[in-house]
């Protein structure tokens, strides 16, 4: 390496959800796979999926899944900035791992945010001194030109640190080279000598038709491309965006495979505004013959076996949308009927009898769906643990991450909730990535629907999550430039490419 600084990279890409989060682990898991000792960084995230570190700090959970790509633990440095939107105008701002208050839009970047700068480069800079490499992760586009004077994730990162930057873009959605040329031609000729190429991803069909646009993109930019990664299905985990829900649709009954027993289970999981870790879901998709798809209507219910009430940033909002919408009614006819449902964070505390709740929405006492005998109370202090316990014989792992406190008053004991009958509580998030446990909840899951399913006795969701990931790194390893990609990481500093536009102003 040069320098006392280990190397660098910053992975923009041309729109958000370009696959900057994938291409990073990717590249991280490539590495680690050639001894290089390397960690994720994300200066800023904007998102609801978030994870509790061993330290009960709350980062992203695409740091946490890049880390784990990197085969170290997670921590807050790799996250220092976390932006959880609770309505369209504000955000809970965590700084490093720990909640700091709400602010509008408008507020943190007309002010907060160049002051976080500091810390933000005081812990890239600890990254950078600890690890052989560090593979930075921007956020939405480089060229938010009318953002560029306060930012913190992007190009600001990138010429504060002196890092080189690969940009992404999604050829899937159409309009790639234009994407390239535009966002370089946006920035400023100062960003844009940072600026060391390109990177295809998600592409469909013959490789060699593509080559005649990248070599005109190289002419017409001076800048090559560091390769072209195919489109691959089953490759998102722990996505950032919630709304990404509304794209992924349901699982579709060929990507699940066939059940070990004669039946299969079908788990509905209700849309909720602002809905967090809707990662919890993901194993129980892993399952051979368990079909999990989002819904946001009631008789999208009727056929569902299971349905599940996801966390959520806005738990009252969240209930009195389930009750405009007709589906808190569906799910209190499933409760009479002994049909299962089950409440994670948000979702299991709106399941109770009332909340009292000055903190998240300010709307103070609220009747809840009374299917538990629960009542919480919002409280300022976050919680931010890593339990571990005991549910239907069976040891299970977790992580929670709420304002609410539950009292819970009766019922049959259930990880830090309740059950009544065929509906269960719990804050506990992660806790169906426990195999055993999983698989005992959906034993308990089919015997209330009269379902003849029977869960694979070999499935582990960590060697799943381990084969995808290696997956990502393969992508890596087998379409992109590596040689050059690894220059470029070891020298840890732009290049000093020719500038191709008059740019934005710096």
């Amino acid at each position: 390496m040069s320098g006392e600084s280990g190397g660098g990279l910053l992975v923009a890409g041309t729109t958000s959800d370009a696959g900057k989060s994938v291409v990073t682990a990717g590249i991280c898991r490539w590495l680690v796979r050639r001894g290089v000792k390397v960690a994720p960084f994300k200066a800023q995230n904007m998102s609801l999926n978030s994870f509790v570190t061993r330290e009960g700090a709350e980062i992203g959970r695409a740091q946490a899944m890049q880390a784990q790509a990197c085969r170290i633990e997670p921590t807050a440095l790799m996250n220092p900035v976390l932006l959880k939107p609770g309505s369209d105008h504000s955000s809970q701002v965590v700084l490093m791992g720990r909640p700091v208050g709400e602010m509008s839009a408008r507020g943190y970047h007309g002010g907060r945010r160049e002051k976080l700068l500091g810390t933000v480069l005081e812990c890239l800079a600890e990254l950078r001194g600890t690890y052989d490499a560090v593979i930075c992760e921007g956020a939405g586009s480089p060229a938010e030109i009318n953002l560029r004077r306060t930012d913190i994730v992007n190009m600001g990162i990138a010429r504060n640190a002196r890092l080189p930057v690969l940009v992404v873009g999604d050829i899937d959605r159409g309009g790639v080279f234009a994407s390239f040329f535009g966002t370089l031609a946006l920035l400023s000729r100062e960003d844009q000598a940072l600026v060391s190429g390109f990177l295809v991803n998600k592409f469909r069909g013959d490789v060699s038709l593509l080559t005649p646009g990248l070599d005109m993109l190289e002419d017409l930019t001076g800048r090559p491309s560091y390769g072209v990664l195919p489109f691959r299905h089953g490759l998102g985990i722990d996505e950032e965006d919630g709304m990404a829900v509304s794209l992924r649709g349901a699982v579709r009954e060929s990507e699940t495979a066939p059940p070990a027993g004669e039946d299969v289970l079908r788990v509905a999981v209700c849309a909720i505004p602002l809905m967090s870790n809707f990662t919890d879901v993901d194993a129980l998709a892993a399952e051979p013959g368990v079909l999990v798809r989002f819904v946001d209507r009631p008789e999208e219910l009727a056929d569902a076996d299971l349905v599940v009430v996801p966390g959520t940033r806005g738990t009252v909002r969240a209930l009195a949308w389930l009750r405009e919408r007709g589906l808190a009614d569906a799910i209190l006819r499933r409760a009479a009927e002994g049909r299962p449902v089950l409440g994670i964070c948000g979702g299991f505390q709106l399941l109770g009898e009332h909340i009292e709740d000055e903190v998240e929405s300010r709307a103070g006492h609220v009747d809840g769906l009374g299917l538990l005998p629960v009542r919480v109370r919002f409280a300022r202090e976050k919680t931010l643990t890593r339990p571990v316990g005991e549910a239907l014989g069976e040891r299970v792992e977790g992580y929670e991450i709420h304002h609410g406190l539950a009292d819970v008053l009766g019922g049959e004991p259930f990880l830090d909730g309740c059950r009544v009958g065929a509906v269960w509580g719990t804050h506990w998030h992660g806790s169906l990535e426990s195999d055993g446990f999983r698989r005992a909840f959906l034993r308990e899951v089919a015997a209330a629907a009269g379902r003849r399913f029977v869960p694979a006795a070999d499935t582990s969701f960590a060697a799943l999550r381990e084969e995808r990931l290696d997956r990502l790194g393969d992508l890596i390893e087998e379409h992109a430039d590596t040689d050059a990609l690894w220059r470029l990481i070891e020298s840890g500093a732009p290049r000093g490419l020719p500038f191709i536009a008059p740019g934005a102003p710096a």
